[in-house]
């Protein structure tokens, strides 16, 4: 029984600038899809990426396995590659610099310490339904916050 997470980042217009995060979650064996976001602030493409992936997996119980979906070489590699390279220098990168986000990506990692996350990259803006959908979330949450969403349906 493995959930699916879908998480991506906006930033706009500008980079740094507002950002804001969607999800996409599907639980196991067809149970339900569910949608969330939320805005940011200021923020980068690299907050905007980290902080969908970290609100994609505190939905998830702990102990669960997980697929998460991310159009971010940033947080795919960051989870894959990076993590055991950056721990063994005290949060340093290859130059000895501290790592950027270090606060979100200590989040990050509890978070995928506590289920058996297996990071996945999907190409970004390339027809997948899932990621498309995070990012449509993303940019809804922006959206929201400048005021300029579409109206709501009206009621039936």
């Amino acid at each position: 029984m493995t959930w699916i997470v879908y998480a991506d980042g906006a930033c706009a217009p500008s980079n740094p600038g507002p950002s804001g995060w969607g999800v996409v979650l599907i639980a196991p064996e067809g149970a339900g899809l569910s949608d969330h976001f939320g805005f940011i602030g200021p923020g980068t493409n690299q907050i905007a990426e980290l902080t969908a992936a970290i609100e994609g997996l505190r939905r998830v119980p702990a102990g669960a396995a997980v697929e998460l979906f991310s159009d971010s070489q940033y947080v795919v590699k960051g989870l894959s590659e990076w993590r055991s390279g950056w721990e063994r220098r005290g949060f340093r990168n290859s130059k000895g610099e501290p790592v950027a986000n270090q606060g979100l990506w200590k989040t990050l990692f509890a978070l995928a310490d506590a289920r058996r996350v297996r990071p996945q990259w999907v190409r970004g803006h390339a027809g997948d339904v899932y990621n498309e959908r995070a990012d449509g979330l993303a940019n809804q949450a922006l959206r929201l916050k400048r005021g300029s969403a579409p109206p709501a349906a009206p009621a039936a």
